[in-house]
């Protein structure tokens, strides 16, 4: 598969001399700007499944009226937190 360009991006000169500023050691410019769309991609994505999931209960319970409460998703999830603490504690 052929790799394709993104846009050039125009900014401020003080954005750039900033941007430059945290590169770590033998990054590139191209580099960082790379790394960054990945992760914005990733966290848009992450988003949507999330909206995705919270209009699913919505509608779900504008189906059934059926709710949990807070207490038990509270519960719920402090057991898979124990769960993972024994997991990584052998």
């Amino acid at each position: 598969m052929k790799s394709a360009v993104l846009p050039q991006v125009r900014v401020e000169p003080e954005l750039r001399n900033e941007l430059e500023a945290v590169l770590h050691p033998g990054e590139t410019l191209s580099e960082f700007v790379e790394a960054s769309v990945r992760k914005a991609v990733e966290y848009r994505r992450v988003q949507t499944r999330f909206h995705q999931r919270g209009e699913t209960a919505w509608e779900n319970y504008q189906r059934t009226g059926v709710t949990v409460s807070a207490d038990e998703v509270l519960e719920r999830l402090q057991g898979k937190l124990d769960a993972k603490r024994r997991q990584l504690e052998g």
